[in-house]
């Protein structure tokens, strides 16, 4: 009995990576594709296409797609300042007022 659940464990292990694969290779994800990849409930991800803050399709008004790319952007899009890239800016900055 221990034995068939660390198969069924190992099985479903395998089974997400190769739905992870196959959402790495496609362009256009569907809702659940995409709360997959951000990592982010389907409540939220609802929120963030209702107001707009986040690229989307919504193709004949009901089912929502992505782009993966535009994913991807939208994910970098406000990256934080490391204390050394403050500390550059501001070295720069010094010198240049001199």
């Amino acid at each position: 009995m221990e034995n068939e659940q660390l198969i069924l464990s190992k099985l479903n292990e395998i089974s997400e990576k190769l739905d992870e694969q196959n959402r790495l290779q496609k362009t256009v994800l569907n809702f659940n594709e995409a709360c997959k990849y951000l990592d982010v409930s389907p409540s939220h991800l609802y929120k963030l296409t209702s107001a707009k803050q986040i690229p989307h399709f919504c193709p004949q008004g009901k089912k929502l797609y992505f782009k993966r790319q535009e994913l991807d952007d939208w994910l970098q899009r406000h990256r934080q300042v490391t204390t050394q890239e403050i500390q550059k800016q501001a070295i720069h900055y010094l010198n240049k007022k001199s």
